[in-house]
């Protein structure tokens, strides 16, 4: 496939942004380097609106937020697609554009922009929409974030060579440069409009209870007693972090335990939780949004891990990470609902038991 020379600097670049809130965080290598590529272009970040706050303002311009169905019927959420499209497609003309989610609505909504240049991955049928597009091997262990960067024309990154493309990374590692650039990543430039909550200024814990899906959710009754643990052993007050769903959590896990817990969900959008996380002694969580967003306020982590793969998403920095796994014979699936039948489900997590919790995390913490 012929390219344009990337000596012919695009003015306007439109970045299809992920979904989710880990997903955001582990892109952000890729908009530092894009950025540090084209420091004059003007970049628009494309995102639902879960993720408007998790968006990096010192390395875009501006964001656009894709509107809502307001029905779940195929035509409607057509409708809303070619909508934003056009209102896009008037705040171009687009050079280049990149798709960081896989989906097919994502190709959709930069071809009827009609963004000049739209790369991402040939994936499930959408490489006609996709003139720069790269081969995607779902059987190919890749991590998220170096998929993403991958998406960048090698030549873009500093001291790599000027091939075409990259290769991929090895299996279970990640280049060196994307752990190394996270340390340029600062809560007030990116996250400007959020003020961080007051943290406590003796030491203390936070913990992260909540998950999206049910295979990614240690029950409640172990972080009971992983809690009550912590405060023996160290008298740590923690910190219980999350959204307005994880408030009756929360709620429940202070009145079930012993150990001196204190309420900080539902207090606004998640930027406003990064000095908490930065100087907390370490976050205990589920694989979730939060702990992606800890590891890059600089929070040591402490995962518990069910059906996720964190070969594929794990956090990457600049806080330390301690994945903690129970790896039976279906893991890691990576479904959001268990498949296995009664009495077998959630194994992975069911297994993971507190005293090898509070081991790693004793031993990160050399306590």
């Amino acid at each position: 496939m012929k390219h344009r020379s990337l000596n012919e600097q695009p003015q306007k670049i439109l970045v299809r942004a992920p979904n989710w809130i880990g997903d955001q965080v582990l892109a952000f290598p890729f908009f530092y380097y894009l950025r540090k590529a084209y420091p004059k272009a003007h970049i628009t970040s494309v995102c639902v609106p879960w993720v408007k706050e998790m968006q990096f303002a010192d390395l875009v311009n501006d964001v656009y937020v894709l509107s809502r169905p307001l029905k779940n019927s195929l035509l409607e959420k057509i409708s809303v697609i070619e909508k934003d499209a056009q209102a896009l497609k008037e705040r171009g003309p687009w050079d280049l554009g990149f798709s960081l989610p896989n989906s097919l609505s994502a190709a959709w909504l930069m071809y009827r922009a009609q963004v000049k240049r739209r790369r991402g991955y040939r994936y499930e049928g959408r490489g006609f929409l996709l003139n720069e597009g790269l081969h995607w091997n779902d059987k190919q262990v890749i991590h998220r974030a170096q998929s993403y960067v991958d998406l960048l024309p090698k030549e873009l990154i500093p001291g790599r060579s000027a091939n075409e493309f990259w290769g991929v990374a090895p299996e279970n590692e990640l280049d060196e440069y994307i752990s190394g650039e996270l340390d340029e990543f600062r809560p007030n430039r990116s996250w400007p409009e959020h003020k961080p909550l007051d943290y406590p200024k003796k030491p203390y814990w936070v913990l992260a209870p909540g998950a999206t899906a049910d295979s990614r959710r240690w029950p409640t009754e172990y972080f009971v007693t992983l809690s009550e643990t912590i405060y023996k052993e160290t008298g740590w007050p923690g910190l219980i972090v999350g959204g307005p769903k994880e408030a009756p959590l929360a709620d429940q896990l202070i009145k079930s335990s012993e150990a001196e817990l204190y309420d900080v969900t539902a207090q606004g959008p998640v930027p406003v939780l990064s000095s908490i996380f930065k100087n907390a002694q370490v976050t205990v969580c589920n694989e979730s949004g939060l702990a992606h967003v800890a590891s890059l306020c600089g929070s040591s982590v402490q995962i518990v891990c069910g059906a996720a793969d964190p070969r594929r998403t794990r956090p990457i920095g600049p806080g330390k990470v301690q994945v903690a796994i129970n790896p039976v014979g279906c893991w890691p699936c990576e479904k959001n609902t268990c498949a296995q039948p009664p009495g077998l489900k959630f194994r992975c997590l069911i297994g993971l038991k507190t005293d090898q919790v509070w081991d790693e995390i004793r031993r990160e913490l050399k306590i």
